[in-house]
């Protein structure tokens, strides 16, 4: 058994002595860290309580219902895997096996969790929620070898009590972390084939920029030197995506969280463009006059209504960016969170208003390198910055100074409700980060998009490149594996079967593919996964930014609420302890650095934001408990925020004349009055990104937070550096990208 610095047991009172034993082996929770390998075969001898035992009556009633549309309809039943309260693992819906149903399912479970028991849940599917059968209950302690077990156990009710002669046949095989060859290793060689069970592999000879923020201006400082004594040269993302946008011949293809017409892309007065001063919204329409497909998918925020204001509740501009592009030759296209098939009537409605789409995506067809042919490549834009307004920023992050230039016409603070361009600064500062793919990466973007569009762009009106061959060339290496420059990189997403097209409909083909298989959908959930591979093999620390970070609500202390009930259940916070845990106990020094920003976007004292500040604080709370405990465990006095800190960043201006004068002022005595007075604000940090020491470096458009994930992460072997992508959703999941890139030791280092 694995020692931890976590409490392992839970104390029993109350019982008579002939179920104490049995009650302690239900009661000792033992950490599972590692990888669980589990299949649910079939069960045997069903029944359903709302519905009796089978029958033809039974099933000439359920065939009525279906025909008609009231009732119950046909009974359809499914399998779940549970540690303790956490849901790791559940099967499709079968209704043609009522009594004996046979799924067949293999899952492929990371663990981080405290349990008793592996719990197997067999329930019967309604309208709304679903009707428990039974439970059937495998010790950990029968698991904790590494052996593989296969077994039928008895289905129980509530009170452990067998539900006839019930049983599920499963078997389950146990691999601790400890006992991966990988374990705090870093990327060793190579030859290191990327993350696992994935739906796209590692790409080789790719070449990778990294942008901070929207701009870098030409007086950036310190300059970064180089190990062959060169200094590193900053790339500007926004300047980048106009050349990319205006250059296109044949294909523009951009998702969005949000897309705004009216920004302009190039701003520096210092660094002018030939056209830089026209709107993306007029770019975009005059490159589709020109012939290029210009495709967009743009989040459809549900809330953006009559009954509640036209650009919604996110202030997104979906309508005013759709009927901006309607009648023209720009195909704009609004796309919900649409659900998959395997929710509930409560489940769809929650999906559909509450949760979105995350990636920003930018795909173009490119000129060749040093314009060496007249061929054309794809090259892909992929990370945390929508094209929209309030995200063009610089490192210098003003509050004031722009007021009057780049944020005139592009002022955002909705921290404060009556904030305006006409009443003056504090601005939102915004700290994101973004990437360019060129190579074969830069392909499975595109792919990627060709899925979405597929599923919801409506008209197949994607751009036929088999028709282009003679013209873009390929996938195809863009780099010599013996240049510094090149990179291997990984593409993962958090998306599902309902907002991608062509994935495999049988568990057995989606596990194949490297997707998971649920409640009759299929998940690409390989965000998690690559920051948990990550988490597993650093060494020496971890740096994150990340937009939210909340997340392991399993592990939550229930005094107030019920963790379960939360959702967050993802194990990207938990991962971090117990490697700061493992640390300890070997004597090591590590740390993990979290940047978030001071409170997520929005009023302060609103109730979503003080809800996440609230599962934020219960997040760090379980976090420093583990560290707090394992210190103490090896006698060690030393201050936890030694091995696990968090920083929340802002910026001060002191005033200059000439600076912008507004009109009106703010109500006086408001929080709004108070930060222009006192002259700072928070730095809100939007970025997604995990750095590891000889690890590599995440980059995503995703955030670590409630039920979603979404993300892109770049990793470089051997040296840390600054990562760009959606995380690849922080912690959370919604539908992004991640993308993952090992190097070699002969590259330079990048800070």
């Amino acid at each position: 058994m694995r020692k931890t610095g976590i409490s392992r047991t839970i104390g029993q009172s109350g019982l008579s002595s002939r179920h104490l034993e049995q009650t302690k082996v239900r009661m000792a929770q033992i950490l599972l860290h590692g990888t669980l390998h589990a299949t649910i075969f079939d069960a045997e001898s069903l029944t359903n309580p709302q519905r009796g035992s089978g029958g033809f009556l039974r099933m000439l009633v359920e065939g009525i219902e279906d025909t008609v549309g009231l009732g119950k309809g046909t009974t359809k039943h499914y399998a779940t895997i549970d540690l303790e309260k956490a849901r790791v693992g559940r099967t499709r819906m079968l209704s043609d096996e009522p009594v004996n149903p046979r799924w067949y399912e293999s899952f492929h479970i990371y663990c981080a969790h405290m349990a008793a028991n592996v719990i197997f849940t067999v329930k019967f599917d309604n309208p709304i929620g679903a009707t428990l059968i039974g439970r059937a209950y495998l010790p950990v302690t029968e698991i904790l070898d590494g052996d593989e077990v296969d077994r039928w156990l008895e289905i129980c009710d509530e009170d452990r009590n067998p539900v006839g002669d019930a049983k599920i046949h499963v078997k389950l095989q146990y691999f601790d972390v400890l006992k991966d060859h990988n374990w705090a290793k870093g990327v060793r060689s190579m030859k290191y084939p990327g993350v696992p069970y994935t739906f796209f592999s590692q790409r080789q000879g790719c070449k990778v920029t990294l942008y901070q923020d929207a701009h870098v201006p030409d007086n950036f400082i310190p300059r970064i030197p180089l190990a062959d004594g060169k200094y590193y040269e900053p790339h500007r993302c926004w300047e980048d995506i106009f050349d990319a946008i205006s250059n296109a011949q044949h294909l523009i293809y951009i998702t969005g969280w949000s897309v705004y017409t009216e920004i302009t892309l190039v701003r520096d007065t210092k660094r002018p463009k030939p056209g830089g001063d026209v709107t993306l919204g007029e770019l975009l329409k005059r490159k589709a006059s020109e012939g290029v497909r210009v495709l967009m998918l743009v989040w459809d925020d549900r809330t953006s209504v009559g009954l509640l204001k036209k650009d919604g509740l996110m202030a997104t501009h979906d309508e005013e960016t759709e009927n901006y592009f309607h009648d023209t030759d720009v195909h704009c296209v609004l796309c919900p969170r649409n659900p998959d098939d395997g929710g509930s009537f409560v489940q769809d409605l929650q999906i559909a208003t509450m949760f979105t789409h995350h990636q920003k995506i930018v795909v173009v067809d490119h000129e060749m390198p040093n314009k060496a042919s007249q061929q054309r490549r794809i090259v892909s834009f992929v990370g945390g910055l929508d094209l929209c307004d309030g995200r063009y920023d610089t490192q210098f992050h003003s509050l004031f100074r722009t007021l009057d230039t780049a944020h005139h016409d592009d002022f955002h603070q909705p921290n404060f409700g009556e904030a305006s361009i006409t009443k003056g600064g504090p601005r939102e500062p915004w700290h994101d980060i973004h990437s360019r793919l060129e190579g074969p990466i830069a392909w499975d973007v595109l792919f990627n998009f060709e899925q979405r569009w597929r599923k919801q762009g409506g008209k197949d009106v994607l751009v036929q490149l088999r028709d282009l061959s003679d013209i873009i060339i390929p996938p195809s290496p863009v780099m010599f594996p013996e240049d510094k420059e090149t990179w291997n990189v990984q593409l993962f997403r958090s998306i599902d079967g309902g907002a991608a097209f062509g994935f495999p409909e049988t568990p057995e083909d989606a596990a194949r593919a490297g997707l998971v298989s649920g409640k009759d959908n299929i998940i690409d959930r390989s965000i998690q996964d690559a920051y948990i591979n990550a988490i597993r093999r650093a060494k020496n620390f971890i740096y994150i930014e990340n937009q939210y970070f909340l997340g392991s609500s399993y592990a939550w202390k229930a005094d107030d609420i019920k963790p379960e009930e939360i959702g967050a259940l993802h194990l990207i916070p938990k991962e971090l302890s117990l490697k700061i845990i493992s640390k300890i106990e070997a004597g090591e020094r590590f740390t993990v650095y979290v940047v978030v920003p001071m409170w997520p976007e929005g009023v302060p004292e609103s109730a979503s934001v003080q809800a996440i500040l609230d599962w934020q604080r219960r997040t760090m709370e379980m976090m420093y408990t583990d560290v707090v405990q394992a210190l103490q465990a090896k006698g060690i006095e030393a201050n936890p925020k030694d091995y696990l800190t968090f920083f929340c960043l802002a910026n001060r201006e002191v005033k200059k004349s000439g600076e912008y004068e507004p009109e009106e002022q703010p109500e006086p005595d408001t929080n709004y009055s108070k930060a222009q007075e006192a002259r700072r604000f928070m730095i809100y940090v939007h970025t997604k990104m995990m750095i590891g020491i000889l690890l590599s470096t995440l980059i995503y458009t995703s955030s670590c937070v409630y039920k979603g994930f979404s993300c892109i992460a770049y990793s470089r072997y051997v040296c840390p550096e600054s990562s760009l992508c959606c995380f690849p959703g922080p912690f959370a999941f919604k539908c992004h990208s991640l993308i993952y890139f090992p190097s070699t030791e002969k590259f330079r280092t990048l800070a």
